[in-house]
């Protein structure tokens, strides 16, 4: 019987690191993919890609926030499942004239407008105060609740509150100075 390999520092330091930092989120992670898509046939296989794009990534040094970068993987991982559940085969086709092809994405006017909309909407989040940004990020684009951002942040609900609307409201102000918002909210009088 072969002895088993040693066990190196650097396998020992992952190793660790993945039962104190990962792992801790499999069974709120497992909820998550349950809900968001319930039709997903084997969750286990979904985890366990995660886990290793997890890896492969903290391998890249591209980690700041650990369950944040976990549950987006887990999430894109879920939609390249539908996705390839929606690739169709496609068959010999004698005349290629008969067929009609519509396409389904954007023509170039509206792609260069997405485009200009999502680099402004970068711009006015690269100036908000380093805190605010935190927040704002792991809200809207890793969809963290209150709790988790404070959690991972080391900051109070009500502070991740606070940071949240501060960001909103700045974001608005760089959009309304930029002619992009008339109004930012209406008046007190009028809300019913």
């Amino acid at each position: 019987m072969p002895l088993p390999r040693p066990v190196s520092t650097q396998e020992s330091d992952q190793a660790r690191w993945f039962s104190e930092e990962v792992q801790p989120h499999e069974a709120s992670l497992r909820s998550y993919l349950r809900g968001q898509f319930p039709t997903l046939p084997d969750i286990d296989d979904l985890v366990q890609e995660s886990y290793a794009r997890l890896i492969r990534a903290k391998k890249a040094g591209r980690i700041s926030y650990v369950k944040a970068f976990l549950f987006t993987t887990a999430r894109n991982a879920a939609l390249d499942i539908f996705r390839r559940k929606q690739v169709v085969t496609i068959n010999a086709v004698a005349d290629l004239a008969e067929l009609s092809v519509l396409e389904d994405r954007p023509d170039v006017g509206e792609a260069v407008s997405r485009q200009q909309e999502l680099e402004l909407l970068a711009e006015a989040v690269r100036s908000l105060p380093a805190r605010c940004r935190q927040v704002l990020t792991l809200r809207l684009l890793y969809g963290l609740s209150h709790k988790e951002i404070a959690a991972e942040l080391g900051i109070s609900k009500y502070t991740v509150k606070a940071q949240l609307a501060k960001g909103m409201r700045r974001c608005a102000k760089f959009f309304q100075q930029r002619g992009l918002v008339t109004k930012l909210c209406p008046p007190h009088n009028a809300m019913p």
